[in-house]
């Protein structure tokens, strides 16, 4: 019998003890992977930090102070740091994460050579392990999800480094056929890029009592809810506006963002703020009765890959309210799991009145992402893994 993969997963994009969300869906990847009989997996997580007097700021004194190497939650976890330039240093990262990562490489390596270099955001974790893959000699693989292709790969300066790293990895991964096709027009080879669609807990994020929910949560009309950092680009602020027209009706906001404070005096500014409550970030397991408890999930991104609070809304047999983006059309197929808005508050409120006018049997909702799992995500994922490094 072969022995197991050994493989490193390179992420930039992973929990911690400050923000134990952050990333959290490739850590329950990456664990499904390494509780795999075919895969040992070692973590490395690159930490940014600026150089002073930045570095003294209350959030960066919180990251420096994490252990360099740990056991999170039952994973093997590395955290080097390196050097951030906050808003203006992002085309040199990939280099400045590959020089303080190769060291470490090369010491796990000659201890137990690794197989494969696993990078689970396109950039800066794909053109960093480029540099990892050459220097030691590893195939590599890239995964992307969203915002690394829309965000990154639109800067002149970081799109170069993207398509290098998608032109030698020995693998490409997208998280829905959206983004696979946005890759293609960036200028990928699209025979290297696989869909892998995203992994679901059904026994966490499954229908409730959903007017049981509500007395517990003090809510007598409708609720709606978003779950996402609350940021432009998730675009809460159409959904905070839509409330105006349900005078009745309750918005959760699951998240923390650098709109907070205009999103608060949006709130305020309509008369509305006593029906908006800002619940920060929810721990990922409280995250299921929330979702399960709303008549809606309302997230009108403005780009998206394939969102796990979609997906996660849908288990919970909650319909979403959805924009055109990302793979919103391969979630939703019919009116049982929602509806796909223009991103303005008119289109949203009208969504709300049908879905509400027409409520879905939450269990036939569920059904429409009763593929997503996180035993499909493995199996793929073993087996892509498996293909690049031609074992």
């Amino acid at each position: 019998m072969n022995r197991p993969l050994n493989i490193l997963t390179l992420s930039t994009l992973f929990p911690n003890a400050t923000a134990p969300n952050f990333g959290i869906f490739v850590e329950r990847q990456t664990r499904e992977l390494a509780n795999r009989p075919e895969a040992d997996v070692t973590v490395v997580n690159p930490i940014g930090i600026p150089p002073p007097p930045l570095r003294n700021l209350a959030r960066y004194g919180s990251l420096t102070a994490l252990p360099d190497h740990e056991q999170w939650r039952g994973l093997n976890v590395y955290r080097p740091r390196f050097t951030l330039i906050p808003k203006f240093g992002g085309a040199k990262n990939p280099e400045r994460i590959a020089a303080v990562v190769l060291p470490l490489i090369k010491k796990l390596h000659s201890e137990k050579p690794f197989d494969l270099i696993d990078a689970e955001f396109f950039y800066p974790d794909g053109p960093a392990a480029m540099q990892l893959s050459a220097a030691l000699n590893i195939p590599f693989t890239v995964k992307a999800r969203g915002a690394d292709i829309h965000h990154w790969g639109s800067d002149p300066k970081c799109l170069p480094q993207i398509l290098s790293a998608a032109e030698k990895a020995s693998g490409l991964l997208a998280v829905s056929k959206a983004l696979k096709q946005d890759m293609q027009e960036l200028g990928m080879d699209g025979a290297k890029i696989t869909v892998h669609y995203t992994g679901l807990d059904q026994d966490k994020f499954k229908p409730i009592d959903r007017g049981l929910a509500k007395e517990e949560l003090n809510v007598k009309g409708p609720l709606f809810i978003c779950v996402g950092a609350l940021i432009k680009r998730k675009n809460q602020a159409l959904v905070i506006e839509s409330m105006t027209s349900f005078p009745d009706a309750t918005l959760l906001l699951a998240g923390t963002g650098e709109e907070e404070r205009t999103y608060r005096a949006l709130a305020d500014k309509w008369g509305i703020k006593d029906r908006i409550r800002f619940l920060g970030n929810v721990p990922h397991d409280d995250l299921p009765k929330l979702v399960a408890a709303a008549d809606i999930s309302i997230l009108p991104s403005k780009s998206e890959g394939l969102a796990n609070a979609w997906v996660e809304a849908l288990s919970c047999g909650t319909p979403i309210i959805i924009s055109e983006a990302g793979g919103a059309r391969e979630l939703v197929r019919s009116d049982i799991a929602g509806r796909i808005v223009e991103q303005n508050s008119v289109a949203i409120v009208e969504a709300i009145k049908a879905i509400l006018a027409s409520p879905q049997i939450q269990n036939n909702v569920r059904v429409t992402v009763n593929h997503f799992s996180w035993k499909n995500n493995g199996d793929a994922l073993v087996k892509l893994f498996a293909k690049a490094t031609q074992r």
